[in-house]
């Protein structure tokens, strides 16, 4: 019996760092919604960690410019955070209002999350984690990085808040 027990445990621990799907990942809109990503299945995703108070904010411009141009294979799915500067202080109805009136963003917004640290959200966990998405070990370095997905849920790359929406380094894999 301590053999099936040993089976058990080591099956349920390797399971927690094999590759898991990006799809399984449970998130909420800005408005707190339940927000499911299986529903972009077949689409790429470029996720990014935003704030209303950064030096990179004006990117929402070109993330908008990015979703109309290619919202037909892409979504652009911006997550506030707070944790670079307190540079994302707003409520949801002040990050909501910030984004359409300053930028006419249509794209999904999350709820605020921690991209980094110890109460880091489960997504930036999988695009962070090469054991998770399968592919590369980065660290969320400031507001503004973007992580693009393919239509399958594979992590493609990571882009640090420099790399422009508009990139070749991005639009080139749309």
């Amino acid at each position: 019996m301590k053999t099936i027990e040993k089976a058990k445990l080591s099956s349920n621990v390797s399971a927690q760092t094999e590759q898991t799907s990006l799809y399984d990942i449970e998130l909420n809109d800005l408005q707190g919604n339940p927000m499911s990503l299986s529903k972009f299945k077949g689409k790429k995703l470029l996720f990014v960690n935003v704030a209303s108070k950064c030096g990179f904010t004006k990117q929402y411009k070109e993330l908008q410019e990015l979703s109309d141009t290619y919202k037909d294979q892409l979504v652009i799915i911006g997550s506030p955070c707070n944790q670079f500067g307190r540079q994302e202080p707003g409520d949801a109805s002040q990050i909501q209002e910030f984004c359409a009136i300053n930028f006419g963003v249509t794209f999904p917004l999350t709820e605020k999350l921690d991209v980094k640290g110890k109460n880091q959200h489960p997504l930036y966990t999988w695009l962070t984690s090469k054991k998770l998405n399968g592919q590369k070990r980065s660290n969320v370095k400031w507001n503004f990085q973007k992580y693009l997905v393919d239509e399958n849920g594979q992590l493609i790359n990571y882009y640090y808040s420099f790399t422009k929406p508009m990139s070749t380094k991005i639009t080139k894999h749309l």
